[in-house]
């Protein structure tokens, strides 16, 4: 692939095993800016591989951004494992720095409320700090609510700052038609 023309919009595609190195490099960058993810870096690279393989063997939700074969955000949403919350989905996502700005959230994140209601995922989770106003507005955007506000949720090099709940919820009596 070759690297898109500003003002181009960067392709939304279904995470593939031949893009995990890239993924890795991507979350390594976003995680290493301490403060959107938990994560302070990426997991070694074979963890991350193992991830994406037990991902597409799930058929999970998980799309990246590319610019060539270059990855530059991603988002993903994994379902609870024990049957009385499988209905539940946790939303994890990022955009590399240089490639902010560009609606790769809102591409990448409503690419997956799609899947994950086509799967039947019915309440989608997520947790962000508070001061993080530019994910906030895209949450709201795509229809999420505030549930909560969690003191001290993340701490970064003995700094704390709090986290917001908030979730989505997929109207089931649409979902079911």
């Amino acid at each position: 692939m070759t690297r898109a023309h500003a003002g181009d919009p960067l392709p939304v595609v279904p995470m593939t095993a031949a893009l995990a190195a890239s993924f890795r490099a991507c979350l390594d960058t976003v995680a290493r800016e301490k403060r959107f993810l938990a994560q302070i870096e990426a997991p070694p690279l074979e963890r991350v591989q193992q991830f994406v393989a037990d991902g597409i063997d799930k058929d999970a939700v998980q799309f990246v951004a590319l610019d060539g074969d270059r990855v530059v955000g991603w988002a993903d949403i994994f379902p609870d494992w024990a049957p009385a919350v499988a209905h539940r989905g946790h939303v994890g996502m990022g955009v590399h720095p240089d490639y902010r700005g560009r609606s790769l959230g809102t591409r990448l994140l409503s690419a997956c409320l799609t899947k994950a209601a086509a799967q039947g995922v019915t309440r989608i989770e997520l947790e962000v700090r508070a001061d993080n106003d530019v994910a906030i507005g895209l949450y709201r955007k795509l229809g999420f609510t505030e549930e909560g506000r969690m003191r001290r949720g993340m701490c970064f090099d003995g700094a704390y700052f709090d986290t917001l709940r908030m979730a989505r919820l997929v109207d089931i009596s649409s979902a079911a038609g």
